[in-house]
């Protein structure tokens, strides 16, 4: 089953972190009506300065937006992925979206399929979709509690009853359809990444819990994405002084939620246009004059000489070499043992900051042959000045540091030290100045009973 999903995800570029710099995807905007209202979302047409979700420079019919994937997928060789993500609901339009699946997987079979929605008719279409070979499906949501849900949608349109429904009772329909959706997407072997859009003082606080029920139902992937919020946006968030999330709360709602789901962290809150490799969006320069003129056949002639086989064949032979050659880095432990270790370090090469001056721990995975990065942890500081310390949100860092085993640090008190072992995390100082390399490997070796081992170079 993780063999089976790892082929699937091996060159789609938002499902794998090491697909991203070589792959790229196409969004095709024929998706316009949404069945829900968020106040985060204000659907913009004919927009090319803003890169955020809902935004488009214009809207296609199926037949353009096939001639576009033929045109692109000519010239971007790497085009490994087609994506219906809007500017609204992939199945609140489901005659558009169904059409232009089967136009592409019809002229480009070679492409994944995949489609971004809110959930609310996921269950309805499932099957059909899985039929169409879409095994990647996004579902974007926000919270697992209906009063929380209340405060992010105004309103949710139910297609099954042709009624509109606000408040609490909105946000629980929607959330009983997500479910019911994600679990049938999930029986049917459907990869399913879940997008959360991290709202301060509304879902903040909530998100563990949204990650430790998509656990629950088989998710593939979390993808916690800030919320972006600036009045010239229009949303009703950013007109009533609701802030954008900080790069801070991402990750430390990244580093809880890790602990329940594998965290998506190279997402660029695409377009509902984007085309390119994430980060690179060059829709752009793809304009509508470009394609649409064009007949189906002359732009299927241009797609099929562009020897894109040949192209993702010479990628997947440079991953090969580029794996080939950190293998040993990939080997920390000779016995397949290693512990997370946190360090607190102010110049990032040594052991030289307090635990009590602490804004950000550097989490490493360490075995007895090597080390890796595996997370930066941003927390509030335990001491904020001398007559404050030791009065700091000892609780906030245990939470950042939950699931961590050993804490290397300058110096540390007697009272946190006590408090971090209360959560099994063992805090020493005895590394103090030392560089981080060479003290993850020795406190890596004497937790694991290998200290009288020659410290390797």
């Amino acid at each position: 089953m993780y063999a089976e999903a790892m082929e699937k995800i091996n060159n789609h570029p938002c499902y794998s972190k090491g697909a991203h710099k070589y792959y790229a995807r196409i969004h095709l905007s024929v998706a316009s009506a949404c069945n829900i209202q968020c106040n985060y979302c204000n659907r913009k047409y004919d927009c090319s300065n803003e890169s955020r979700p809902g935004v488009t420079s214009a809207k296609l019919m199926p037949i353009e937006a096939i001639k576009k994937v033929l045109y692109v997928g000519g010239r971007i060789k790497q085009l490994s992925v087609v994506g219906i993500a809007g500017p609204g609901d992939a199945l609140a339009n489901p005659k558009q979206t169904f059409e232009t699946l089967k136009l592409v997987k019809e002229h480009a079979p070679d492409l994944k399929l995949c489609i971004s929605t809110n959930g609310l008719r996921l269950a309805e279409f499932a099957d059909d979709l899985n039929a169409l070979g879409v095994d990647h499906i996004t579902v974007t949501i926000n919270a697992v509690d209906p009063a929380i849900g209340a405060q992010i949608y105004p309103w949710v349109y139910d297609a099954r009853s042709k009624r509109r429904l606000r408040g609490v009772a909105a946000a629980a329909l929607l959330l009983e359809r997500q479910i019911e959706g994600i679990k049938k997407a999930v029986a049917n072997g459907t990869l399913i990444k879940a997008n959360s859009v991290l709202i301060p003082n509304i879902n903040e606080a909530h998100l563990p819990a949204v990650s430790a029920k998509l656990k629950e139902m088989g998710v593939f992937l979390h993808n916690i994405m800030p919320l972006l919020s600036e009045p010239r946006f229009g949303t009703h968030f950013a007109l009533n002084g609701v802030p954008s999330a900080t790069a801070a709360q991402v990750a430390k709602a990244q580093a809880l939620c890790g602990l329940d789901t594998a965290q998506m962290t190279h997402c660029r809150q695409c377009r509902a246009d984007a085309v390119g490799l994430l980060g690179e969006d060059k829709s752009a320069e793809f304009g509508y004059g470009d394609y649409a003129p064009r007949s189906l056949d002359e732009l299927k002639d241009e797609y099929q000489r562009a020897n894109r086989g040949e192209s993702w064949q010479a990628i997947e032979n440079f991953r090969k070499h580029l794996d080939k050659a950190s293998e040993d880095l990939r080997a920390l432990s000779s016995d397949g043992k290693t512990a997370l270790i946190a360090v607190t370090s102010q110049s990032g090469e040594r052991i030289d900051l307090h635990f009590g001056s602490c804004e950000r721990f550097d989490i490493y995975e360490a075995g007895d042959r090597g080390y890796r990065l595996y997370s930066k942890r941003s927390v509030a500081s335990y001491c904020s000045g001398e007559d404050s310390c030791g009065t700091g949100p000892i609780e906030g860092i245990k939470a950042a540091l939950k699931g961590v085993q050993l804490l290397l640090t300058a110096k540390i008190g007697r009272c946190p030290e006590t408090q971090l072992k209360s959560i099994g995390l063992n805090a020493s100082d005895k590394y103090a100045g030392e560089p981080v390399g060479k003290a993850l490997l020795s406190a890596a070796r004497d937790y694991f009973g290998g200290g009288e081992r020659e410290a390797e170079a």
